[in-house]
């Protein structure tokens, strides 16, 4: 399969504008398209000279879903997000028939504790890997950590809450742990610092109340490439390392953007 073959036209179903940084979108889902929680598509618009541009965007949605949904920063002048907001439900994007990636559950070693770092939209694989049965079943344990500047752009909140009492895995409900971290302002039950700073000094262990240690932590780290670059050195300093398919460790990460 090579050139057109390789992506085809998807419709935009719903769009949501959470701040004036952050949207969400659903695009109707080809039948043969199917995923691992926390994979990615490559999304595709059309310039007006005609030349596609691309973006890769993490599914925020369930595999079973009959949609996908994606979570966007709206970039001043991009030259993907300055088209992608000017479109209606009934529009068009580009996709590709095949996901890609490897930021999922399945490389990692067994765990206690199911760690998901992530700042801005790096939040949507985990909101994916949330909605599969198994990551509940598997761990006892599965804190989200979700860093902005304003607390505005903690988006999901709310969808987050609300998985806890979701018919498929309500049991295991109470596993779910969710700790904000807003730099900018001051909010209620919200940490106010830069992640790697609140991993090396302990806070982030203090607020969650569990342990970040080698035998029972698993972590995935999502965010700007800043951040997974300084989350993933500061647990290297205690000892993790990086999983791969070949040699499971505690440690996946992935670049949102």
């Amino acid at each position: 399969m090579d050139g057109e073959d390789k992506f085809v036209p998807a419709r935009i179903l719903w769009m949501r504008r959470w701040s004036p940084r952050l949207l969400s979108f659903r695009l109707e889902r080809a039948p043969g398209f199917r995923f691992v929680p926390g994979q990615f598509a490559r999304l595709g618009l059309k310039t007006p000279d005609g030349v596609p541009v691309w973006r890769a965007y993490s599914m925020a949605s369930a595999s079973w879903d009959e949609y996908l949904e994606f979570y966007s920063i709206v970039v001043p002048g991009g030259a993907f997000t300055s088209q992608l907001v000017g479109l209606q439900p009934g529009d068009s994007v580009l996709i590709e028939r095949k996901p890609n990636g490897f930021f999922t559950t399945n490389r990692f070693a067994d765990g206690r504790d199911l760690w998901m770092l992530a700042t801005g939209t790096g939040l949507a694989p985990y909101l994916s890997i949330l909605q599969d049965e198994t990551t509940w079943q598997r761990f006892e344990r599965l804190i989200v950590v979700h860093g902005a500047r304003e607390a505005a752009d903690l988006a999901y909140r709310d969808e987050i809450a609300a998985l806890r009492a979701h018919p498929l895995w309500a049991e295991h409900g109470h596993k779910l742990i969710y700790q904000p971290v807003v730099t900018r302002e001051a909010l209620a039950g919200a940490l106010q610092a830069r992640l790697p700073a609140l991993i090396r000094s302990g806070q982030l262990e203090a607020a969650v109340g569990l342990p970040l240690g080698l035998e029972e932590s698993r972590v995935m780290i999502c965010g700007s490439p800043e951040m997974v670059r300084d989350c993933h050195q500061a647990l290297m300093e205690r000892g993790f390392r990086l999983s791969r398919l070949a040699a499971p460790a505690q440690i996946a990460v992935e670049n949102a953007w």
